[in-house]
């Protein structure tokens, strides 16, 4: 891949049961050049105070937050913001089987 960006694009709906493993496996990632794009999508939990806590410990993660419009225009948002040369898609429920 050359070193290119890849973005990867997190939709963050009520997920704070995974949301600590799921960042944990990202940045634990031994392919570093990684923008990492999480979307709360109207969270009603404490996802946004994981999220806080991680986006202060590594800049390479991107938030954005909008009201509930369901996981195809969260997506989209991701998409429409990312800078990578390539996309990915993770939900937040997944992880490496190394982070379990």
């Amino acid at each position: 891949m050359n070193n290119k960006k890849i973005s990867v694009i997190v939709p963050v709906y009520n997920v704070e049961k995974y949301l600590e493993r799921c960042l944990n496996s990202l940045l634990n990632q031994t392919y570093k050049n990684l923008e990492i794009i999480l979307i709360n999508d109207g969270s009603t939990d404490s996802s946004e105070e994981i999220r806080k806590k991680y986006s202060k410990q590594d800049e390479k993660i991107k938030f954005i937050s909008q009201e509930n419009k369901g996981i195809a225009e969260t997506r989209n948002v991701g998409i429409k913001n990312s800078t990578g040369e390539y996309i990915a898609f993770l939900d937040s429920d997944d992880c490496s089987k190394a982070s379990h």
